[in-house]
């Protein structure tokens, strides 16, 4: 049995590539898929496809479109997300993809450090799991398959 996971949370760090590394070396057998990790693709793909937008605002909500297109598509695909809450970004497409995997009845890991326990308390109390490490999601992947 394979299983796709889908990562949430921010694009500017490394945590994907950590979990991918440390599922490999389990040899579980997971697909990934999440959000464009290009930024400047993801803030520009609107006019890549549509042209030149007249200003900021329609730039953004161009990009939007096609970026919500893309998570909605890859979300509904997944057996599983994890969502990981860091501290440094602000995190609203994080908490926007989370509270999607719910609705969408999406298996939840939410993966955020204690000190973000009040902020995300509601939905924590959602997902499946909640845990503080991007290890601890790892064990928890690797007892599926257990």
């Amino acid at each position: 049995m394979r299983i796709t996971v889908y990562l949430a949370g921010e694009i500017h760090t490394s945590w994907r590539e950590e979990i991918k590394q440390k599922v490999m070396a389990l040899q579980l057998p997971i697909d990934f898929v999440g959000p464009m990790e290009d930024h400047d693709r993801s803030d520009n793909i609107g006019e890549e496809i549509l042209g030149k937008q007249p200003d900021a605002v329609f730039k953004d909500a161009a990009a939007s479109s096609f970026n919500n297109l893309r998570t909605e598509i890859l979300l509904k695909k997944a057996d599983l997300v994890i969502a990981l809450f860091g501290e440094q970004y602000k995190q609203w497409n994080t908490a926007m993809d989370a509270s999607s995997a719910i609705v969408l009845g999406k298996p939840l890991i939410l993966v955020r450090p204690e000190q973000l326990h009040h902020p995300l308390k509601e939905l924590s109390r959602k997902a499946h799991v909640t845990v503080e490490t991007v290890d601890q999601a790892v064990k928890a992947l690797h007892y599926i398959f257990d």
